[in-house]
């Protein structure tokens, strides 16, 4: 993974980063910070002069945002040619659906859109180790599998001797993390919680799902939660401002990603 968006996602809500230190270590690496200017530039976000700088950009765009669209920039150079693949395509357009879709949500409510979208991103992290190191097995793991989206997990231990959210786990350990991603790598196929709590992890949980109903699924015949379900498991805020109909939401998603791609 590369090293910049590792030391990006290190300085991951701290609040008090200088705002030149992390211009300064995103254009550390030209190829990173030119892949960044890119899709910052894209028709994603189609801004009203070029941004022609990591300076400008955090400028336009705001730390917390382009720290998010780091973490894209590395996990699309994780996958590498892995990408060709229609199986890891899946897999990739799974987190970035996640990604987007916990966007949309906690700006329906009162969370910071910008770290939902990064902790979307990175919430199958793991997932993304597993297809890197054995693509090839893991491709054809995905195209057998058949069920929710949490019966993967025993497949995989099977395959690696670990599962997606274990091997999650153990690379925000060596990566140095802040611990509040590790609910949302290990915790995201656990059943949500009944006690009305809604937080960051909650968020993400609904959002995987969502992104699945959506039509992003990991694996081809993963079985989705209805949608209408779904929407019944968000706070009655976040379930009034977002997407009544699967449609809508399809739409948006499709047209993020579709924009993001073509950068």
């Amino acid at each position: 993974f590369p090293a910049v968006a590792i030391r990006v996602l290190q300085l991951a809500g701290n609040e008090n980063v200088q705002l030149h230190q992390l211009s300064d270590l995103i254009s550390s690496d030209p190829a990173f910070a030119s892949e960044v200017l890119t899709i910052a530039n894209s028709l994603l976000y189609a801004p009203r002069f070029p941004v022609t700088s990591i300076q400008q950009a955090i400028a336009v765009m705001g730390a917390n945002h382009l720290q998010g669209l780091c973490v894209t920039v590395g996990v699309r150079s994780y996958l590498g040619g892995a990408l060709s693949r229609p199986s890891m395509r899946a897999v990739w357009r799974h987190n970035l659906a996640c990604g987007l879709i916990a966007e949309l949500l906690a700006s329906a409510g009162f969370m910071d859109k910008d770290s939902a979208y990064t902790c979307g991103v990175i919430h199958d992290i793991g997932r993304l180790a597993l297809a890197v190191i054995r693509p090839r097995e893991y491709a054809v793991l995905l195209g057998m599998q058949s069920g929710p989206p949490s019966s993967i997990l025993e497949g995989e231990r099977e395959l690696f001797g670990l599962n997606h959210c274990e091997a999650g786990r153990r690379l925000l350990a060596d990566w140095k993390l802040p611990i509040d991603f590790e609910e949302i790598v290990c915790a995201h196929h656990s059943p949500t919680k009944k006690d009305g709590s809604w937080g960051m992890a909650d968020l993400i949980n609904v959002s995987c799902r969502l992104a699945d109903a959506a039509g992003f699924a990991a694996f081809p015949r993963c079985e989705a939660t209805p949608y209408t379900e779904l929407l019944d498991e968000l706070p009655a805020r976040e379930r009034g401002r977002f997407h009544a109909d699967l449609e809508g939401l399809v739409v948006e998603i499709r047209g993020k990603i579709e924009a993001l791609e073509s950068a």
